[in-house]
């Protein structure tokens, strides 16, 4: 039987179902703002999210930051309040440093972070540089594999919460584990927000974050995957020094593979056709084993 309260996904489906049904008969464009939140709640798809980088890539040719027009509006206050407190924070360079944990020779971070809504932006996916996404090679990837990729993967974001990789950002620096000045641990401000959000999302969901970005929201059903590799002893150790190439060569593949995984299954077959090898430890826990 089917449950049809708020919360149930009996009941999320026929209220979409519902709303599409009256936009259709009213010959009426979605808004704007709920298509971006749709990418990143779609029902049946699959959600590839990625750490992001310290690195950023610089420049841009997109208008400056829209937060509004961001995947999932719903977080737009909790954004906007970021935002600006990184921006109050840059008018002290010293401060800066200091609560960054950035150096006097990466100055030119604490500009970027002044610059946040006047500076051009680029998509997400784009915008984070380093060793995952050098193996993601998203510039490497045909047309047809890099419109699948910006449909399916999205970027856990200490400033934004998630963006959806064709989400327009400008670079900043923040990294997971910051305190900030009037707003605490970024873990205590987006647990309360960004749980209720991603809890909503249904279908598979293949959580690459990193510890420091996963401690921000933790992700109902989600499928985790820990790199692997055997030592002398044949015994599996955790990797730390190639973790995110191994997760970056995984991201390229789920992102664009012709058939989209919708199930664990799914999932393990579409890794092991591209040679990589994943193994299932326990609900929702993935091993991927290095050669």
């Amino acid at each position: 039987m089917l449950t049809y309260r708020p919360g149930f996904p009996a009941y999320r489906i026929a209220r979409a179902t519902l709303s599409a049904t009256k936009i259709i008969l009213r010959n009426e464009p979605p808004p704007r703002l709920r298509c971006r939140e749709s990418i990143l709640l779609t029902l049946g798809s699959v959600l590839v999210i990625l750490p992001p980088s310290e690195t950023k890539a610089t420049g841009g040719t997109g208008a400056p930051l829209d937060i509004d027009g961001l995947s999932l509006p719903e977080l737009a206050p909790a954004r906007r309040k970021l935002t600006d407190a990184l921006r109050t924070l840059a008018a002290d360079i010293p401060e800066s440093l200091r609560v960054l944990g950035i150096s006097a020779r990466q100055e030119a971070e604490v500009s970027r972070n002044a610059e946040l809504h006047s500076a051009p932006t680029m998509p997400a996916l784009r915008r984070y540089t380093g060793v995952l996404y050098d193996a993601l090679d998203l510039a490497g990837l045909s047309r047809t594999e890099q419109a699948r990729a910006d449909r399916r993967l999205a970027v856990a974001s200490a400033l934004f919460g998630i963006v959806h990789g064709t989400d327009a950002i400008p670079a900043y620096r923040l990294s997971g584990g910051t305190t900030l000045p009037g707003i605490g641990t970024l873990r205590s401000f987006w647990r309360p927000v960004l749980e209720p959000v991603l809890a909503e999302r249904a279908g598979l969901v293949v959580d690459l974050r990193s510890g420091p970005y996963a401690a921000l929201a933790r992700i109902p059903d989600a499928v985790t995957v820990r790199v692997v590799t055997r030592n002398a002893a044949g015994k599996r150790v955790t990797v730390s020094h190639h973790n995110k190439a191994y997760k970056g060569q995984l991201a390229r593949v789920l992102g664009s593979a012709r058939k989209e995984p919708a199930n664990m299954r799914d999932l393990l077959a579409v890794a092991t056709a591209a040679g990589i090898q994943l193994d299932q430890t326990g609900p929702g826990e993935l091993e991927l084993l290095t050669p």
